[in-house]
């Protein structure tokens, strides 16, 4: 019997002491919250981008300004993916890329700090760099050939090796200061992979999975001032923030499930993460909660703003955003097929 005391003594001992070193060493995860402050905005209405008769957006799948306030509109529909440029009141100005051989499925779309234009296609498993004429100056991954088909397996995606300048139906892009690119790639490889700036291949990290560190649908990632990379896990419902060297450093798991991230510039910098998927314990089953969080960069949420819908003011499956000006959101939407421009007021206190 005293025998058997002290194995069950030394079994809870060594349980403790597991549990212990795991928290002690364990990503740091923020806090859940119990409600969060809605954040009072206005919408400038569905016709605030104003194309030409007889053209009109598709799914919206990606929306960015430069650094004149100029938009550009990354859409698709059925088999006709295109990319828009407007003026900062919404004027359509041109078309770029038109019949590119990159383009099949538009996903994601980025402007760099050098004003050029980076899209994201998911279908070629391309991200093309257009410069800000709209000449195409570098052009990562490849398109499958003929004989690999595209969207052959279940999940719209085949098995390819994690190859270093190869894609599976890659999602987003980000740059940090030194002009490093990360790429979210995406449904079918689940990691994050960065180049230098010439296209270099640098390092790639995470898989398919739950655990930290895995990812299952890597759907949009930005960086921040001192080049952090914060991925929007959207399958596992949270934000894994890495280091510059893709190193694990945190999870927020507390904003639903993000289907877009934009980071705000500036020396005080906001995360702000769309939730666009069904949230069965507060709304009714199967309805798209749809609001978007501002958060602080350490994950402290700050406020929320939105809900599903698709008259102004209301958000149908955000699936990207653009932050440039801190408190004016773009926001793209698939199911709605437009870009609202949000116009957020002051908060009590802030």
């Amino acid at each position: 019997m005293r025998r058997l005391l002290e194995v069950l003594v030394l079994s809870v001992v060594a349980l403790f002491a597991t549990s212990l070193y795991a928290q002690q060493n364990a990503p740091q995860h923020a806090k859940a919250f119990a409600t969060a402050p809605e954040i009072s905005f206005t919408s400038a209405g569905n016709n605030f981008l104003k194309l030409p008769a007889g053209l009109y957006l598709g799914e919206a799948m990606a929306v960015a300004r430069n650094s004149k306030g100029q938009i550009y509109v990354y859409t698709r529909s059925g088999e006709d993916t295109r990319l828009f440029m407007f003026d900062a009141e919404g004027n359509y100005l041109r078309e770029i890329g038109q019949g590119l051989y990159g383009f099949a499925m538009a996903h994601g779309l980025r402007v760099d700090a050098q004003d050029n234009i980076w899209a994201v296609d998911e279908g070629t498993d391309t991200v093309i760099k257009f410069n800000p004429e709209g000449r195409v100056t570098m052009v990562l991954g490849k398109r499958p050939e003929f004989e690999e088909g595209i969207f052959q397996t279940p999940g719209r995606g085949w098995t390819i090796p994690q190859e270093p300048y190869r894609f599976g139906r890659p999602t987003d892009i980000a740059f940090d200061k030194e002009g490093n690119v990360f790429i979210a790639d995406g449904y079918t490889n689940a990691r994050v992979v960065k180049y230098d700036k010439w296209g270099k291949f640098v390092k790639a990290f995470g898989d398919k999975g739950k655990e930290p560190g895995q990812f299952n649908t890597p759907h949009s990632i930005q960086t921040d001032a001192i080049g952090n990379v914060y991925v929007a896990d959207r399958g596992n419902s949270r934000i894994q923030v890495l280091s510059n060297d893709l190193t694990l450093r945190a999870i927020y798991d507390n904003v639903g499930a993000p289907w877009a991230v934009c980071i705000t510039p500036g020396p005080h910098q906001y995360l702000y993460s769309s939730n666009s998927n069904p949230d069965n314990n507060n709304s009714i089953i199967g309805a798209v909660t749809g609001e978007i969080y501002k958060m602080e960069l350490d994950g402290t949420v700050l406020g929320k703003f939105g809900h599903t819908g698709k008259l102004p003011g209301e958000f149908s499956t955000t699936h990207s955003m653009d932050c440039r000006l801190p408190n004016e959101i773009l926001a793209s939407e698939i199911t709605s097929w437009r870009v609202q421009k949000i116009t957020l007021q002051p908060q009590a206190g802030k």
